[in-house]
């Protein structure tokens, strides 16, 4: 955890105090692809991998495999999606979705309505991260650490680096994680199934033979809602297809896009990044492991599977290890989480008051809110965990609502802001209570894309029915934009008058 620390702050050595927001917030925009690569996998490769991702595989089986699907169908969405956000942020010198919207839209309350939305579904998973690290440490000290002083230690282990080196402190803590995660569950992809079960073979066969309901969807139970319509087929289609859209507009996943020094290092991640998917194999097939080894977990402790495998049978250094590698999966995505709740603040809601305006004022607003986020959510994990883990069932639904929003808006410029807006109202509001009302999924289809579907016909016909002129900027403004490569990364349109304000062109 100190190397992790001094990893972080090491980051920023030589560069001094000065770069602004965008050198905090983006890393300057001069990421290589090998620091895009690790800073990408480090955000999608989180706690879930080592704690859920078993814990699925150990209540479901099959179903967990929609992680590996919807990452990888959404690298190759990314593939187009990322050299046109970075594209048109870089011309603007933009640092988030939430300028990038009020910049499209010429109004700079949306980007601050944009960043209360996203706050609210990104502060689940800073708690999260923080159960998840907690769980973690306390596990691999045997108890001696206590869960309360482990939550502290997982926020102040991130605090520490991520206030003073952004985003450039977490490319240099992925690259450490990655390390440890590929080793460590390399080990363990070996280590189990021999010194439990003499080999791969002999594990599979009893695994077919007694528990076939795990190796079929809906998978053991019917799923989370029992009768065979929780987690079937067209519930792992829906939801695949819905994260698939949803993560490449995800704010963190943004923060990596722009941070990357040119369009064909995000292509090349692109390219590469599902193959980091091969690692999550392991956690699912040793979580149906643990079936045999320690069966009869349940509610929480079945998260744990992976290391009831661990603990008990491998050296303590060797545990410590492997339980190091696991709470690095939780600081490295908190740090981003934490860092683009910041960024969002210090750009969008703050600067709307006119002392916040100046790029050190926004840089300095958005360390405070970092900050600010962090121990609320250290907080509601001491005093309420389960407010924001109930908020966190439509976190990723809620996101999505924010693709026609964005994406939509950015290739197809007639899509009006009264459209936009009605359209994130509908979904979103259909969304929260589809969800809350426990009718997800819907006839076995994910909720989050019946309201996205809601969402991208009422901001059509909203937008077909209007007007002609489109936010202050008459259609016959459009400009095709095209990249180095000749490839069309967006359409757009002259700046207005109240848009967001643009950092000088480098």
């Amino acid at each position: 955890m100190v190397a992790t620390v001094v990893l972080g702050l090491l980051a920023v050595r030589g560069r001094g105090s000065g770069g602004g927001l965008a050198e905090w917030s983006v890393g300057g925009r001069s990421l290589g692809a090998v620091f895009i690569w690790v800073l990408m996998a480090g955000e999608s490769y989180t706690s879930f991998s080592y704690l859920g991702a078993a814990g699925w595989g150990y209540n479901y089986g099959a179903p967990v495999l929609y992680v590996v699907a919807y990452m990888s169908c959404g690298y190759a969405v990314g593939y187009l999606v990322g050299p046109m956000l970075w594209g048109y942020a870089r011309r603007h010198g933009l640092v988030g979705i939430t300028d990038m919207i009020a910049h499209r839209y010429g109004r700079p309350w949306l980007g601050a309505v944009v960043a209360v939305l996203a706050t609210v579904c990104l502060l689940p998973y800073i708690q999260l991260q923080i159960t998840g690290m907690g769980v973690v440490v306390s596990t691999i000290s045997y108890g001696a650490i206590s869960l309360n002083w482990a939550y502290f230690i997982a926020f102040a282990v991130t605090t520490a680096f991520v206030v003073v080196s952004g985003l450039r402190g977490s490319a240099w803590v992925s690259v450490l994680k990655d390390v440890l995660v590929i080793g460590t569950l390399g080990f363990l992809a070996v280590y189990v199934p021999l010194h439990y079960f003499d080999g791969y073979g002999p594990f599979l066969d009893r695994l077919v033979a007694e528990k076939s309901a795990w190796l079929t969807l809906p998978g053991h139970g019917g799923g989370a809602t029992g009768g065979g319509s929780g987690l079937g087929q067209a519930w792992f289609v829906s939801t695949s297809l819905l994260n698939a859209l949803t993560v490449v507009i995800f704010p963190t996943t943004v923060a990596g896009y722009l941070g990357a020094r040119d369009a064909d290092a995000l292509r090349r991640n692109a390219i590469w990044l599902p193959a980091y998917n091969v690692l999550l194999f392991v956690p699912m097939l040793l979580g149906m492991a643990a079936l045999f080894v320690v069966p009869g977990l349940a509610g929480a402790d079945s998260n744990l599977a992976l290391f009831k495998l661990v603990v008990d049978s491998l050296p303590a250094w060797a545990v410590g290890v492997i339980g190091v590698a696991a709470a690095l999966s939780s600081i490295v995505p908190m740090a981003v989480f934490m860092l683009v709740i910041g960024t969002m603040w210090g750009r969008s809601v703050l600067p709307l008051s006119p002392r916040w305006q100046s790029q050190g004022r926004q840089k300095l607003a958005s360390q405070t809110v970092v900050l600010a986020a962090g121990t609320l959510a250290l907080i509601m994990t001491y005093a309420a965990p389960n407010t924001l883990v109930r908020l966190s069932l439509i976190s990723y639904e809620g996101m999505a609502q924010l693709v026609p929003m964005l994406l939509l808006g950015l290739v197809w410029r007639r899509l009006t802001l009264m459209g936009a807006l009605s359209g994130l109202v509908a979904g979103g509001g259909l969304v929260c209570w589809l969800v809350f009302s426990g009718h997800d999924p819907v006839f076995g289809v994910n909720a989050g894309i019946v309201a996205l579907a809601v969402n991208l016909v009422v901001a059509l016909v909203v937008s077909y029915a209007g007007p002609g002129e489109r936010d202050g900027r008459p259609d016959s403004d459009v400009l095709a934009v095209r990249d180095a490569d000749g490839g069309i990364v967006s359409e757009d349109a002259p700046a207005v008058a109240g848009a967001a304000p643009a950092a000088p062109a480098p």
